[in-house]
């Protein structure tokens, strides 16, 4: 995956709409943050960047998490 931006807005832009903090990653998914660290602890969804407290996440990552649902029991 290789990511091209044209300027400093295109590069902002993609921040604000496809990179989700943990907060906005549980809203999104519906569920809590007690879930959303067992989703990661099991490997079922990766943060992009983690430190302490704070976790990235990809909306494409969520996306296909949601998608996984249906499959899987988590």
């Amino acid at each position: 995956m290789a990511f091209h931006f044209e300027s400093r807005e295109d590069l902002e832009k993609f921040i604000r709409d496809e990179i989700f903090t943990s907060s906005e990653a549980m809203e999104y998914l519906g569920i809590t943050r007690q879930a959303l660290n067992a989703v990661v602890q099991r490997g079922k969804l990766i943060p992009i960047k983690e430190k302490k407290a704070i976790k990235l996440f990809f909306k494409e990552d969520l996306v296909k998490r949601i998608e996984s649902l249906g499959r899987d029991q988590d």
